[in-house]
C-alpha cells in the first residue's frame, strides 16, 4: 500500500467512526416499542407556554385547538408571551382563551428570552407540576396532555414530542424538511431512546417536569434548546421520546427563510458545542456515562451533511485519480464507496421504518441538493467574526406572502 493509499485509509476509518455512529441509532430504532396506554385518568397540573412575535395570523387558531385538547379544562392553563408584538396577537389570544402576557421592556433577542421572561412569571405558580412548549403555530394532537400525564407519571422529566412539519405541500424546501423529520425523529429521537439516551429538544411539542426549569431555567442565545440539552445532560437529566404526542409545526418555505433559520442554527450549535462538549466528554469518561458521551459525540462529530459531502468527494476524487494513473488500493476504493453508500441509504432507511408515504422517497432523493447547501453554509456561518442574528420564521398568511 502506498503513501496516498495509506492517508486515503486513516482518513477513510476516522470518517467511518461517525458513520458508525449513526448506524448504531438507525439500528436501535428498529426495534419495537410498546405504545403508551393513556387509560389512566389525569393527575398532573399543566401549563402550556406559546412564545409569540407577531402571530395575529395563526394565534387565535392555535389557542382554539388547545382549548379543546382531550383533557380535563381544569389541569391545564395556556400561557402566550406576546414578545415585542405590533399586530393583535395578544388581543387575539386572550379572546381565544388564553392568558396573555405583553413583554416589550428590553431588545427582543429571541424565543429563548422570551420564554425565560414568562417562566419567571409563571412558575411561581407551585400547584403547576409541568409545562409544555408549543410553537404559535403548532397544531397539537388531541391526546397530547394525555400521553404527557403517563409519561410523567412513569417517572420521566422531560419529555419531547414527535415534532412534525405540517406544510410540506407549500414547496420543495417544506417538503424536503418533512421528510427529513421523519428520519431525524425515527433516528436521533427513537434510537437514542432505545438505548437509554437522551433524545433531542426540538424546541417546540416538549414537556418539562416544572421543577426542571425552575432548577436550571430555558436559557437565552441561537440555539437554546440544543444548549439545554447539553446542560441537561450535566444536571443527569435525559429527555425521553414519544412518538405518539404529536405537535405539526411550518416548515420554512422560502430559501430566505431557511437560511436565516439554518445559519443560525449551524452558528449556534457550534458555539453551544464549544462551550459543553469537553466538559460532557470529561464527565461522560469519568462517570462511565453513555448518555453524557452520546452528547459529547454530538457535539463533537460531523453532521450526516457533512459526513456525505466529505465521503462522496474523496470517492470521486480516487476514481478520477486512477483514471489518470494513480495507484490507489482498490480495498481503499471500495471502502470510500461503502461508506458513501452506507450514507445514501441510511434516510432511505428511515423513511421505510417510519412507513412513510410513497411521496417522501423522490422528495428525500432530492437531498443532495440541500447538503451541499447545507454544508456551504455552515463554513460560511461558522466564520470568526461573522455575525449571526436570531431571525423568526414566518407562519400562516406571512409565510404565504413570501
Amino acid at each position: 500500500m502506498n503513501l496516498i493509499s495509506v492517508i486515503l485509509f486513516v482518513l477513510l476509518v476516522i470518517v467511518a467512526v461517525p458513520v458508525g455512529y449513526l448506524l448504531v441509532l438507525a439500528v436501535a430504532s428498529a426495534f419495537p416499542s410498546r405504545a403508551t396506554e393513556v387509560s389512566r385518568r389525569p393527575t398532573h397540573r399543566f401549563i402550556i407556554a406559546i412564545p409569540a412575535h407577531n402571530e395575529a395570523s395563526v394565534i387565535a387558531a392555535t389557542v382554539s385547538r388547545l382549548g379543546a385538547l382531550d383533557f380535563p379544562s381544569d389541569l391545564y392553563q395556556v400561557h402566550v408571551v406576546a414578545d415585542h408584538c405590533s399586530d393583535g396577537t395578544a388581543a387575539l389570544a386572550r379572546e381565544s382563551g388564553a392568558i396573555a402576557h405583553e413583554r416589550d421592556d428590553g431588545p427582543r433577542t429571541g424565543k429563548g428570552a422570551a420564554l425565560s421572561w414568562l417562566f419567571a412569571r409563571v412558575l411561581s405558580d407551585h400547584t403547576c407540576d409541568a409545562l409544555v412548549i408549543f410553537d404559535g403555530d403548532t397544531r397539537v394532537a388531541p391526546d397530547f396532555l394525555r400521553l404527557m400525564d403517563v409519561r410523567l407519571a412513569a417517572g420521566a422529566r422531560v419529555i419531547q414530542g414527535q415534532h412534525v412539519i405540517s406544510n410540506p405541500g407549500r414547496g420543495w424546501f417544506p417538503a424536503l424538511t418533512w421528510a427529513m423529520f421523519l428520519v431525524d425523529n425515527r433516528f436521533s429521537n427513537l434510537g437514542r431512546t432505545k438505548l437509554g439516551l437522551s433524545a433531542k429538544n426540538m424546541g417546540d411539542s416538549i414537556c418539562f417536569r416544572a421543577d426542571v426549569l425552575r432548577q436550571i431555567g430555558w436559557g437565552e442565545g441561537l440555539t437554546e434548546d440544543y444548549q439545554l440539552r447539553q446542560r441537561l445532560l450535566l444536571e443527569g437529566i435525559k429527555i425521553a421520546y414519544e412518538p405518539a404526542a404529536i405537535g405539526r409545526g411550518e416548515g420554512a418555505v422560502s430559501w430566505d427563510q431557511a437560511q436565516a433559520q439554518r445559519a443560525r442554527w449551524l452558528r449556534g450549535t457550534r458555539d453551544a458545542s464549544e462551550q459543553f462538549g469537553r466538559r460532557l466528554l470529561r464527565l461522560g469518561v469519568q462517570r462511565r456515562d453513555p448518555a453524557l458521551l452520546d452528547g459529547a459525540l454530538q457535539a463533537y462529530f460531523p453532521s450526516y451533511s457533512t459526513l456525505s459531502v466529505i465521503a462522496a468527494f474523496f470517492l470521486v476524487a480516487q476514481l478520477l485519480a486512477n483514471e489518470v494513473g494513480a495507484t490507489i488500493t482498490p480495498s481503499v476504493i471500495l471502502g470510500w464507496a461503502a461508506v458513501t453508500a452506507t450514507l445514501f441509504v441510511y434516510p432511505l432507511l428511515g423513511l421505510v421504518l417510519e412507513r412513510a408515504p410513497l411521496k417522501a422517497y423522490p422528495i428525500i432523493l432530492s437531498g443532495p441538493v440541500y447538503i451541499v447547501w447545507r454544508t456551504w453554509l455552515a463554513v460560511r456561518s461558522r466564520q470568526p467574526g461573522r455575525v449571526v442574528a436570531w431571525v423568526r420564521t414566518d407562519h400562516g398568511e406571512a409565510a404565504a406572502r413570501r
